[in-house]
């Protein structure tokens, strides 16, 4: 049996997976209608150390993915105890990452969730953050948890 080279392996991770700006992931131009399967992949979503994207089931087996615009998709958003809770399109939920708010010429928020993925806060989870957010000298800020966060331009 031959071995199979780092080369083989860089060819069989590229699948080609696409996640749109929508939330829909695409297999090689179908997409993916699967709602457990879809659910998967989003939870599946990671960041490589050199910044590639891909599909993570363990440290060896993993696909690259084409993200288009962010990894996940902000369903709604909460607000208790002056903290922000922000439900993601993968089903979970956290608290925002403040000190990683940016903003986009669309006006849409972005955020890291789990450290390392790009967040998109628009629709009624930006109107419930939205609520929060104050002009500054300088900018704006989201008034959370206790302190003024600055939110930086996206570009």
């Amino acid at each position: 049996m031959a071995e199979i080279t780092e080369a083989m392996l860089e060819k069989i991770r590229a699948i080609g997976l696409r996640l749109d700006r929508s939330g829909i992931f695409w297999h090689q131009g179908t997409a993916v209608t699967h709602d457990r399967l879809h659910q998967a992949l989003l939870r599946w979503l990671d960041v490589r150390e050199d910044g590639r994207d891909i599909i993570r089931l363990d440290d060896k087996r993993y696909a690259y993915v084409e993200v288009e615009d962010a990894h996940l998709r902000a369903q709604s958003a909460r607000w208790s105890d002056g903290s922000c809770v922000v439900l993601w399109d993968d089903d979970t939920e956290a608290e925002l990452d403040y000190g990683s708010l940016r903003q986009a010429a669309d006006h849409a928020l972005y955020a890291l969730v789990r450290g390392k993925l790009r967040g998109r806060i628009a629709g009624p989870a930006y109107h419930a953050v939205a609520e929060h957010i104050v002009e500054v000298p300088g900018g704006f800020a989201l008034d959370a948890a206790g302190r003024q966060w600055p939110i930086a331009n996206a570009d």
